[in-house]
């Protein structure tokens, strides 16, 4: 985008403030640590740190903005992509195949996404009303499934 100038921004200028925020923002999910949560327990592990992280983190409405100016940054979009695909996998990796760590990651990453854009961004009321219990009920299964690589039983 050119200014009115005719010449092309300089690397200081930023389109909107979501783009300043995305390049500023620091987004650590804060997954727990693969040294103190077992395989049998560490899609109920991950979904517990996320709502933590999500709902009672001075960083939530952070990562709310950055989350939603992913949808039309290229900036913050790259940023939320490394950011789940570096923290997640480095989750996952040592709870199934190594070869199969990225797949994993990004299954993970899909609930946890669609999670946050449902109950965070769109407010969706059914997503709202859950509790905490309720969702690491539901949503804890499918992440260990996806995290571990195991089939559903």
């Amino acid at each position: 985008m050119y200014s009115n100038s005719g010449r092309a921004p300089s690397p200081g200028y930023f389109r909107s403030k979501d783009e300043l925020f995305a390049r500023a923002a620091l987004f650590d999910l804060q997954l727990p640590a693969t040294q103190v949560t077992d395989r049998a327990s560490i899609g109920d592990a991950i979904i517990r740190r996320f709502l933590r992280i999500w709902e009672n983190s001075p960083s939530a409405t952070g990562m709310v903005i950055l989350l939603r100016s992913a949808a039309s940054n290229e900036f913050a979009a790259e940023k939320v992509r490394d950011v789940f695909a570096t923290q997640v996998r480095l989750v996952v990796a040592p709870f199934g195949d190594p070869s199969d760590a990225g797949r994993r990651a990004g299954l993970v990453a899909s609930q946890l996404l669609g999670l946050a854009t449902c109950r965070y961004l769109l407010r969706r009321p059914p997503v709202v009303a859950l509790s905490h219990e309720e969702i690491i009920r539901d949503v804890g299964p499918v992440l260990q499934r996806y995290a571990t690589g195991a089939d559903a039983s």
